[in-house]
Formats: structure tokens, sequence, C-alpha cells
């Protein structure tokens, strides 16, 4: 099945509006506001620039049913830029068709072509199917690095020097 995977525009906000809600209820959030996310959709792809993409969006037959949510990290200690993951999500209905492989080719050819030297992703421990497809591409596992979130109050309480 031929899938067609590009970088999100002004005018795929619809589409990802669908997705993210489609990826709320896959990993039971509760039901996202469509009208919501149409509006967040807009604003992302409105206000961020074209040189830093965020979303590709993979089509089957015209139908969105793949997307990945991504961030372009300037060099570290390597002198290298990375691509972080933050999302990969395939529709129910087309899982194991390409889609998740399609997106993650898009993304390295994305990668290969700007001169960025690595992907690096997460995944939930208990997400077997996120983890064996991985795996068949080749992803190694990480143990050096833990993975941390400062969100809610943690996040309220950080306060700038002043």
């Amino acid at each position: 099945m031929p899938v067609d995977v590009r970088w999100a525009t002004d005018a795929d906000a619809p589409a990802l509006a669908v997705m993210l809600c489609a990826m709320a209820a896959h990993y039971r959030q509760p039901p996202l506001d469509h009208d919501r996310a149409l509006s967040a959709a807009r604003k992302w792809l409105g206000e961020e620039s074209p040189a830093y993409p965020h979303f590709a969006l993979a089509f089957v037959e015209e139908e969105v049913s793949g997307l990945a949510s991504v961030a372009i990290a300037h060099p570290g200690i390597d002198l290298e830029r990375l691509l972080f993951l933050k999302d990969l999500f395939v529709r129910d209905k087309v899982r194991g068709a390409g889609v998740g492989r399609a997106l993650i080719d898009f993304l390295a050819d994305h990668c290969r072509s700007h001169g960025i030297g690595r992907i690096d992703l997460t995944t939930e421990d208990w997400n077997e199917g996120a983890l064996r497809f991985y795996a068949r591409l080749g992803a190694e596992r990480h143990a050096q690095k833990i993975f941390l979130r400062l969100s809610g109050d943690a996040l309220k309480v950080l306060k700038p020097d002043a």
C-alpha cells in the first residue's frame, strides 16, 4: 500500500487535529476536543519556522494515517545535531501496513540530507509493539540515560534568577 509522507503545513491543521484526537484515544487519555486540537494545530503550524519542522504526516489513499512529532536539537558535546522523535503514532486500521516504517524512512532521509547524525526516541516500557518495531529497525537501548520530567507543580515552583 503506497504511503505518502510529508512535513505538515498550515493546510494540514485539520489532518493533524484528527491524528491528535486519535492518539489521545489510543493511549486511553480523556477524549480530546476536536476544536481545541484544531486550534492548537493551527497555532503550532502557523507559528513554527518552516526550517524547523515538527510534524510529519503519513497519508494512505489521501487519508491521514500516521504522525511523527519531532524536535531538532543543536549540537551537544559531539557537535552533531539530533532529531528527537517525541511521538510516532499510526492509526489502528493501518497498523502493520508500513505506515510507521514510511514515517521513520522519511525522518531518516531528512536526517541524512540535513547533516543530522541520529534519531533519539523514547517509548513506554509496556509498549511491546513499539519496542519490537524499533528493534526491527536496529534501534539500540541506551541504559546510560534516565528519562526525567519536570511538569505540574515541579515546573511551577521553578523561578528565574532575580
